[in-house]
């Protein structure tokens, strides 16, 4: 037992010294959250006649925060000029401070929350991004919601032909390559820069007369298509943008698809590529997506509910109260709950106001800033058995600082369940994961992490109980196998974190 705390305590000092390295571990606040964080989510829409594309956009956008805190920006097509406004912040607060809406109240708009994955977080970065002629006027506008695996190459492909690029992102890979291929038409140009692009992207984009939305060939990132009515449509990282706007849900886009307006047809599509198989990220269904979104025909709560109930089927035990962790692990306490008989109570608090780093200067008050974000009602807890419900453990600090908080508060057993498998891989197609020497599943057994996390028992739902659930083998999995449905992911690691 002692090497084992030894094991761990080593771990936890490399671990910190690694995230220092790389400015993840924020000096001001020793209490880096043990979750993913969220990609970015995009919208766009047109109509064939005139609509209130500011206050739309901001419904959408709104709907999808959850997705990119960082900053958030549109694109508006207003009599055939295309107006742009992007900043730091959230949905709100960046639309409070435009000071002319009726600019951007046109027939079109892109929009983009942002959540840094590749390229730094300077202004330059913030979508959507767009590309001017030589009278400065804005040709071509896109959001992106996605990683590249060959931006690199292709940044450097295209600097030594003249194209000069303003920002760090990988996204303005992709305008500047629809740019670039202009003289082809709007459908060649998307064809030809998705024949060259490679990786997870889905993307909303306008020209001064047209609308069009495309998704990579293993549709790895969402991208939902809706209707007001039959001459506004409208596209979405998910449906509850949809629903915020007014929308119906029409279908998903599909991997290697196109959509585009016409002058006279409304929206058309074509396929870039044929036979494409659907591998859409599983963590949107584990944790990413709202849980009132439906993804490919499944509706998230769902889905999460029935994690629930397979982990029960999986790792039955006997406890007196079952709790999920706010927000992504309550559906699937529930489903542990109706499954096993064990009374659900939402006890665990969450403060939903905490979303800014305090600057503290002791370590005894750090470790108090999880009771901050999640605090437990005693009365329901003391003295019982609990069972923990979590959609995934990623590094383990705040999992072991919540039964830090249960066992000081009297539970008598803890046992933890996490409703994905273990994560023991990064994620390099947009979404933000630690390297995988932080991964605590990576570097501990299931045994050793449940003495690190001081629980009597501990259970991961199986891959194969997961691929039951989703009802298919096809997803992406990367972050639970290492294997993922592209190829050139050596080293991209490095350009994800730059």
């Amino acid at each position: 037992m002692k090497d084992l705390e030894i094991q761990k305590q080593n771990y936890l000092s490399q671990f910190k010294k690694r995230a220092y390295q790389r400015n993840i571990w924020k000096k001001s606040d020793d209490t880096m959250l043990d979750e993913p964080t969220e990609e970015c989510g995009i919208m766009g829409m047109y109509s064939y006649h005139d609509i209130d594309t500011f206050s739309l956009s901001q419904f959408g956008l709104f709907a999808l925060q959850h997705r990119g805190q960082e900053a958030c920006g549109i694109s508006v097509l207003k009599d055939g000029k295309i107006h742009s406004y992007k900043d730091e912040g959230l949905v709100l607060d960046v639309f409070k401070s435009i000071e002319n809406p009726e600019t951007y109240m046109g027939n079109s708009v892109i929009g983009h929350t942002r959540y840094t994955t590749a390229g730094d977080k300077k202004k330059y970065n913030y979508q959507p991004f767009f590309a001017k002629n030589e009278y400065d006027q804005i040709i071509l506008s896109i959001a992106h919601n996605g990683n590249l695996t060959n931006a690199r190459e292709l940044k450097r492909e295209l600097e030594q032909e003249g194209v000069v690029f303003r920002a760090t992102s990988d996204s303005e890979v992709i305008l500047r390559l629809i740019q670039k291929n202009l003289d082809l038409g709007l459908r060649g140009a998307i064809k030809a820069t998705m024949e060259r692009i490679e990786g997870a992207y889905s993307v909303v984009g306008m020209t001064r007369n047209k609308f069009f939305a495309f998704r990579d060939f293993n549709g790895i990132r969402p991208l939902v298509l809706g209707a007001i009515d039959e001459q506004t449509f409208v596209a979405a990282s998910e449906t509850c943008a949809l629903d915020a706007m007014g929308a119906q849900y029409v279908r998903d886009i599909l991997p290697g698809e196109v959509v585009f307006t016409t002058e006279n047809d409304g929206l058309q599509s074509y396929m870039v590529k044929d036979d494409c198989v659907n591998r859409i990220c599983a963590f949107e269904y584990i944790y990413f997506a709202r849980p009132d979104t439906t993804l490919e025909n499944i509706n998230v709560h769902e889905i999460r509910e029935r994690s629930g109930e397979k982990i029960w089927d999986q790792a039955p035990v006997e406890a007196d109260l079952v709790i999920g962790v706010p927000d992504s692990g309550v559906p699937a306490a529930i489903g542990f709950s109706k499954a096993s008989g064990i009374p659900f109570r939402p006890v665990l608090i969450k403060n939903r106001y905490i979303g800014r780093s305090f600057i503290i200067p002791t370590q005894e008050m750090r470790e108090r800033i999880v009771n901050l974000k999640l605090n437990p009602i005693i009365s329901e807890i003391k003295d019982k058995r609990v069972v923990i419900i979590d959609d995934s453990i990623v590094r383990g600090t705040t999992s072991k600082r919540l039964v830090k908080i249960l066992k000081d508060a009297g539970v008598k057993e803890i046992h933890f369940r996490s409703v994905s498998p273990p994560i023991i891989a990064p994620c390099f197609l947009g979404i933000d994961t630690p390297v995988k020497d932080d991964l605590i599943s990576a570097n501990m057994s299931k045994e050793e992490l449940r003495n690190y996390l001081g629980v009597d028992s501990l259970e991961f739902l199986s891959m194969d109980n997961l691929k039951a659930i989703l009802g298919s083998s096809e997803h992406c999995f990367g972050c639970f196998t290492e294997k993922y449905p592209v190829e050139n992911t050596d080293g991209l690691q490095d350009y994800v974190d730059q």
